[in-house]
């Protein structure tokens, strides 16, 4: 069913100017997705009889500020639209772009319009708004369309059958609305339906396009709901929950590797078992409707054509299951040219790729946009209409389309964790959390693994709104416990598909003399920075080997926070140093037997993080039990044990998260390296 918009519509003062006004009717739009997913869409506002703004190519209408309206020449583009640019596609459309280009009145800021500018000068009306509707495009790509439009609306709307978008686009709608004034006695209808495209909807202040808008979508939602629903792509076959979880574990890491350009960066996946992804994917006729062709323009920018159907086996390991998903990937490239961006597999759901989340999201929304769109077209009783082998030809290898994918690419973030993801324990405060930042200012994707979930949130919040969304997850997780590591990981392979780098940093500390230490302060110690480090790699290193067996020339990372004290002993400390020495034990041996899946395993042996809360922490941090259990001769206070450790550090300081942070990226970056215990004590302790 589809929803009507839960947005409050804007208040428009007397004093904005009517670019201020646009910009409004813009968000307005943009940010709902029953009008706008992804960067679809577009909008204009008259100035005068000689100049409009129009929306620039490579802008989202859901943030859209003034700066990113095109300013555009109006007598220039009412000479474009009566010229004939030949047949020849390819010479039409530079031709066009030249024109187009050429029609700026500030072409010195580089702007680029939108490719429908013309169109948008030829609406009779002073605000236009152009979208992809869904509930439009369930009847623009219904075969019934056309006829279901005219006994809905009348003349109060005109059908444009499909056509190539920009001149071709905007001489059909100048033609249209010749002989509906011709045949009406009026300049404008109340709505432009474009057949596998969308509509526009026009007026002279902003509330009056939403007055047209509103009626449209009312008469059709009205219809459509007024169709029986039922199943649209047939009965429902589903795989069961444990078969599931594991073909997911399976099949989003192998197409981080399979779909890769380079070894060095592999793609976000996407996992989505929506009722949408669902019902196509395990519907009886969902492999017909999905492979019959794409619908609209956005799922071939967005999407590619078409996505890849893949049969389940049973009794299938990951190396067989590897195998034939590597040879599917491969075949469909052969007979479309292009990798796929979406896979639906049969009886689990859909999976979404791209160079990053905000690419892999914008795949995966705009497919569940076509597939409601091919679930309403079927309700409306008619069939599917796809976009003919010609116009899917036309956007493949549209020149615009690949303007905008460079544009969307340039907004990803360099840095020496670029394009990695990685999951980082204990992140909810102190190392953690300052180690999830600077992986997230160095270009990464970071989980935010804790048991401290509510912190976690917090923090990957602020990261998601300083670096873009989805930039950052938190996950609960208590690393001492089989289930919740395996539920966080399973998050994360929903979410990206799998992981580049995982930092296990949760760890606690009881200090405490052997001959007084409770077995209970022990067995957590121990539980956590020991058995946690191991639960956190027998858990992760299966969907990095997949990754390797896919991408052979990739190789993950898994490091290790260790401590000085998993270097040398610490007097009254023995749980903790004991469980740190473990855990170089532990790396040493899961680098022997791990570098078979092309996976590095390192420790890092921090010194003294003194501002952390793991020392300076009030009421239980080491400063405070070091004095309480008097490690520290003679100190007094926290002061006076915090001067003992300084002085202990030849230069003279504690450890900082860049020191860390430094010796990370060197064993993320260094191919020769596995198996290494890390000093970064500054000479406190020193390798013999």
């Amino acid at each position: 069913m589809i929803m009507a918009t839960s947005m409050s519509w804007p208040v428009f003062g007397s004093g904005e100017s009517p670019l201020e006004m646009l910009v409004k009717l813009s968000n307005y739009y943009g940010s709902d997705p029953e009008y706008v997913i992804a960067g679809g869409g577009n909008t204009s506002v008259k100035m005068s009889d000689e100049t409009m703004y129009v929306k620039g190519s490579g802008y989202a209408l859901a943030t859209i500020g003034p700066e990113g309206f095109v300013e555009m020449d109006r007598r220039a583009l009412q000479e474009l639209l009566g010229r004939d640019l030949g047949s020849d596609r390819n010479r039409r459309e530079e031709l066009f772009k030249q024109a187009v280009m050429a029609a700026r009145r500030a072409p010195e800021k580089g702007q680029r319009p939108s490719v429908e500018v013309v169109f948008h000068h030829l609406m009779p009306r002073r605000f236009v708004v152009h979208t992809h509707a869904t509930l439009v495009n369930m009847y623009t790509c219904c075969t019934e369309g056309a006829r279901l439009i005219d006994e809905l609306l009348g003349d109060e709307a005109i059908w444009i059958p499909e056509v190539d978008p920009g001149l071709p686009l905007a001489q059909a709608i100048r033609d249209a609305l010749a002989a509906y004034a011709k045949r009406t006695g009026r300049d404008c209808p109340r709505a432009v339906i474009m057949q596998n495209h969308g509509v526009i909807v026009c007026g002279d202040d902003p509330e009056e396009v939403r007055s047209h808008m509103d009626w449209l979508m009312g008469r059709l939602r009205a219809y459509l709901e007024s169709r029986p629903a039922g199943e649209p792509f047939g009965a429902i076959k589903r795989l069961g929950y444990a078969q599931a979880r594991g073909l997911i574990n399976i099949v989003g890491p192998a197409l981080r590797g399979l779909l890769a350009e380079n070894a060095a960066w592999l793609k976000v996946v996407m996992f989505d078992d929506s009722p949408e992804a669902v019902a196509l994917a395990c519907g009886a006729a969902g492999r017909a409707a999905a492979e019959g062709g794409p619908l609209m323009p956005d799922q071939i920018v967005y999407c590619k054509a078409l996505p890849l159907w893949f049969e389940v086996r049973a009794e299938e390991d990951a190396a067989a299951l590897v195998s034939r998903l590597r040879q599917a990937v491969e075949q469909h490239r052969r007979q479309t040219q292009f990798a796929p961006h979406v896979v639906l597999v049969e009886g689990l759901g859909m999976f979404a790729a791209g160079d990053d989340y905000a690419a892999a999201n914008a795949a995966r929304l705009v497919y569940l946009d076509a597939i409601k769109v091919m679930a309403g077209a079927l309700r409306l009783g008619g069939k599917i209409h796809y976009l003919s082998p010609e116009q899917r030809e036309f956007f493949e290898y549209w020149e615009v389309e690949a303007y905008r994918r460079k544009v969307a690419r340039a907004t990803i973030r360099p840095g020496r964790a670029a394009g990695k993801v990685a999951v980082v324990t204990g992140a909810a405060q102190g190392f953690g959390l300052e180690i999830a930042c600077d992986l997230a200012a160095q270009g990464a994707h970071v989980v935010l693994g804790d048991i401290n979930i509510e912190g976690a949130r917090r923090a990957a919040d602020e990261l998601a709104r300083r670096w873009g969304e989805g930039r950052a997850l938190a996950v609960p997780m208590n690393v001492a416990d089989a289930a919740s590591v395996q539920e966080s990981i399973d998050r994360v392979v929903r979410t990206y598909g799998g992981l580049d780098v995982l930092i296990c940093n949760a760890g606690v500390l009881r200090a405490g003399s052997v001959k007084t230490q409770s077995e209970r302060d022990f067995d957590f110690v121990t539980a956590v920075n020991y058995k946690g480090y191991f639960l956190c790699v027998q858990k992760a290193a299966p969907l990095m080997a997949v990754q390797h067996m896919a991408c052979p020339g990739y190789w993950s990372d898994i490091i290790q926070i260790n401590s000085k004290s998993g270097l040398e002993g610490s007097n009254r400390n023995g749980a903790y140093a004991g469980s740190k020495f473990g855990g170089i034990g532990l790396t040493q041996s899961f680098a022997l037997e791990l570098v078979e899946d092309g996976i590095k395993v390192n420790a890092i042996c921090p010194g003294n993080f003194f501002d952390g809360p793991l020392w300076s922490d009030p009421e239980n941090g080491l400063f405070v039990q070091y004095l309480r259990s008097g490690k520290v001769p003679g100190a007094k206070t926290v002061a006076d044990v915090r001067r003992a450790y300084e002085q202990k550090i030849p230069m003279g300081r504690g450890c900082t998260t860049a020191d860390v942070m430094k010796a990370i990226y060197y064993v993320m970056e260094q191919q020769y390296e596995t198996g290494q215990a890390i000093p970064v004590t500054g000479g406190q302790v020193m390798l013999r």
